[in-house]
Order: C-alpha cells, then sequence, then structure tokens
C-alpha cells in the first residue's frame, strides 16, 4: 500500500506492507533509530513517538496507521540545537546507557507542552509508561524540572 504522512517536518511517500508495525518502518525503511525495540509489548516506552502531537507507542501501531499524520521523533524535536529536555538530560546525567532515552524524552516533552511548570509528581506521572532499568528516575524528574523552568527562562 502507499502510504503518505509528515515525519520530522518532511513529506514521506513510500509502498509498505500493510502489516508492517510503525516502529520497523521508521527503522528499517526512514531509518529513524530515535525509537527503540524495547519490549514489542507497549510496556516500556522506548518506542515513544508523536503523532499529532501526542505520545504513542510506535511497536503497537500499524505502518498504515501513519497515513496522512504528522510524525515527530526524537531527531525532529528540535531544529538546529538539542532540546532544552536534551540538555537537561545530559546536565543531570539522566542518561547511561540511553537505551529509554528517547521515549523518555518524547514523553516528557509532550508533558511540557500541556504543563509548563509541573510539579514531581505530574512529572513522575507523565513518565510512568517509559521504563529505565539503569538510572533510576530521580535523576529523569530533574532534568524534565529544569528543562521547564529553562523553557520558562527561570533557569539558564
Amino acid at each position: 500500500m502507499q502510504l503518505n504522512f509528515e515525519l520530522n517536518g518532511q513529506p514521506v511517500t513510500l509502498f509498505v506492507d500493510g502489516a508492517m508495525r510503525a516502529l520497523d518502518l521508521l527503522r528499517e525503511r526512514c531509518g529513524i533509530t530515535g525509537p527503540k525495540e524495547g519490549c514489542g509489548s507497549g510496556e516500556c516506552g522506548a518506542c515513544a513517538i508523536w503523532i499529532d502531537g501526542v505520545t504513542k507507542l510506535s511497536c503497537l501501531m500499524l505502518a498504515a496507521q501513519l497515513q496522512g499524520r504528522t510524525v515527530t521523533t526524537i531527531e525532529g524535536l528540535a531544529k538546529d540545537e538539542p532540546h532544552p529536555l536534551q540538555q537537561f538530560f545530559v546536565k543531570k546525567g539522566a542518561v547511561q546507557c540511553g537505551y529509554c532515552t528517547p521515549g523518555m524524552i518524547m514523553t516528557a516533552a509532550e508533558l511540557l507542552t500541556h504543563e509548563k511548570m509541573p510539579d514531581r509528581e505530574m512529572i513522575r506521572n507523565a513518565i510512568s509508561g517509559n521504563i529505565c532499568r539503569c538510572t533510576g528516575y530521580h535523576k529523569i524528574v530533574d532534568a524534565v524540572e529544569d528543562a521547564a523552568e529553562a523553557m520558562q527562562g527561570l533557569k539558564p
């Protein structure tokens, strides 16, 4: 089937097998490696992307569900320099192996589009579907909190 969608601001037209997962399409056909195959069952959040600005798990979606949609991955989150979340994940040491980081950041970025200054409980609730086996969550919550402050001009 022919599939037309926008990926990180660019139009995409591909012919795909209707049974292909969105995650596999992005990684294998589009060269997008940010979303990861963690569990393959929607339990870990490593494959999180935005579909029309809403976080979705690409391992649970068929490629056909991207038809006519706007898809944003970690690669398209920021244009010229890293997004504040990316910057603060590094500054706060919220990355170790990095496997969960793209999905964690995409989930947190959606939160920050709706809540300009979320409290720690809101942040923890937002990322509760994302698993990190390396860092624990304290540094991740700190990074999201600091990024929110920076995005509001409260932190350099």
